[in-house]
């Protein structure tokens, strides 16, 4: 496998992407017959480099499909004997619906008890990127993100609620600029009405 890198400088700091070459050739063949079957020119100027970026996007944004999200969670494990929840909320989530590939983005909220064991915080929203860079629906992004966290940490319960906008629903189809989709997914404790209400109390405070 072959592979191509983009170097980008912004704001005094340099970001290196890295590109599957093949992929990207046959992708960029893709979008350009698509430019051309909507009617335009794809040799004209603004759009003569699109369908390359075009798929260096599509590759940034699918990368979920590469990556292992129960290893990123393994790799950051520590012993610990912590028994209260553990919550980040507000975690951004960006994704691609698979039914017409527009974009649904919003905010996703996990907490889960540690049995024994507990995370380093940064590896939670990297599973969300994980599994939210791919070809999604809402609630299997919910159940996946759940499942990883239960099976990779044990815990003795896990929750997660995800609320999106979904750029189908608001720029074609019904056209609703305002709808909000919320999905939650609970297991252990959180099945439980006391805990749950408190995770839920708890992502929907504003704290200072």
């Amino acid at each position: 496998m072959s592979s191509i890198m983009d170097n980008e400088f912004e704001h005094g700091f340099q970001r290196v992407d890295e590109y599957n070459k093949e992929q990207i050739d046959k992708i960029s063949n893709s979008f350009k017959i698509i430019i051309e079957q909507v009617g335009e020119d794809s040799k004209r100027e603004g759009l003569e480099k699109t369908p390359e970026r075009a798929a260096k996007a599509m590759q940034f944004l699918t990368q979920g499909y590469e990556q292992d999200a129960s290893e990123i969670l393994r790799s950051a494990l520590f012993k610990e004997e912590h028994q209260q929840m553990v919550l980040v909320k507000g975690i951004e989530m960006y994704s691609l619906c698979e039914h017409h590939l527009l974009p649904f983005f919003g905010k996703a909220h996990i907490a889960y008890i540690p049995n024994g064991k507990i995370v380093g915080l940064s590896k939670i929203p990297r599973v969300v990127d994980v599994f939210s860079r791919r070809l999604q629906v809402q609630e299997r992004l919910t159940h996946q993100i759940r499942d990883c966290i239960q099976d990779s940490l044990e815990p003795l319960g896990v929750a997660v609620v995800i609320e999106a906008k979904h750029m189908c629903m608001q720029m074609r189809g019904v056209q609703k600029q305002n709808s909000t989709t919320t999905t939650s997914a609970f297991t252990g404790e959180f099945l439980k009405d006391a805990t749950r209400k408190e995770f839920i109390s708890l992502i929907s405070s504003r704290l200072s």
